[in-house]
């Protein structure tokens, strides 16, 4: 099944159009003050509007309050909301149940113990997030280029699809995906020249990375990576769900659908 690649961060119309033509599947925008990454709801409502059916667009936040969940999603419409803060398991379902739109939780991962807290968020998140750890002076929990040991994620028995974030780059993603056997990878400092500034040249290294590792070493439909139920092409709406045999994440959303970049399509071609 296909790889789901994610550039997070965004805040330009040129990057986004640079992610979306290069073949992402999802694009993320950062909504937390403290982050370089951070959007304002004017900003958010443009790029919004400029990424509608053209990838699924997911909302990050750090313990959010319904006001604020109520405002980006007015301004961003988004198609997930990501949660990367210390949100309880009915935090996460009150969430859902109250904006109606599937949810990814965000877990910092170190040492194996670290994942004591999965089994409870993976019965409510419709998509795990692993990624590292912030260093304890940090200012935010997320976007910093910090990796963690990939190899804790090596048996993992999770019925539920989950990406891979936390330092990654053109020249560590295929040995994360490797590794891990994610269903998807999320980057954001890795395609930065400097904080919050994303790099067009990166972006594309980045995505181009990622597909190539996809192609080198493909998993069956009932392996790890088996995070998406179909591979859309024009128009059609990717079902975000756990694996073939089930129904989509959530009836209440349907993504839009997307179009393949040209990399992409070019490559898929070559697969067959």
């Amino acid at each position: 099944m296909s790889l789901l690649v994610k550039i997070c961060g965004l805040s330009t119309r040129e990057t986004l159009d640079v992610a979306l033509q290069s073949g992402a599947d999802m694009v993320g925008f950062v909504f937390f003050p403290p982050s370089p990454r951070h959007l304002s709801l004017e900003v958010a409502r443009e790029l919004g509007r400029h990424a509608r059916g053209r990838a699924i667009k997911v909302a990050l936040t750090v313990d959010a309050d319904d006001a604020t969940f109520g405002n980006i999603i007015d301004a961003l419409r988004p198609d997930i909301l990501q949660v990367h803060g210390k949100e309880t398991n009915a935090r996460l379902r009150d969430i859902k149940q109250k904006f109606g739109l599937p949810v990814m939780k965000a877990l910092a991962v170190e040492t194996p113990a670290d994942l004591a807290a999965l089994s409870g968020y993976a019965a409510v998140a419709d998509r795990i997030l692993f990624d590292a750890h912030p260093p304890r002076d940090a200012t935010r929990p997320g976007g910093l280029g910090a990796t963690f040991d990939w190899h804790v994620l090596e048996k993992l028995d999770l019925k539920l699809p989950f990406m891979v974030s936390g330092g990654l780059s053109a020249a560590n993603v295929a040995e994360a995906i490797r590794v891990t056997g994610a269903g998807g990878v999320d980057v954001s400092s890795g395609v930065e020249s400097m904080p919050g500034v994303k790099d067009p040249e990166m972006i594309r290294a980045f995505i181009r990375a990622a597909r190539d590792a996809e192609l080198a070493s493909p998993l069956p439909a009932s392996g790890k990576r088996s995070d998406r139920s179909c591979d859309p092409g024009e128009g059609e709406p990717p079902h975000l769900s756990p694996n073939s045999r089930q129904e989509p994440l959530t009836s209440t959303v349907s993504p839009q659908g997307r179009g393949e970049g040209a990399e992409t399509a070019r490559r898929r071609g070559q697969k067959k």
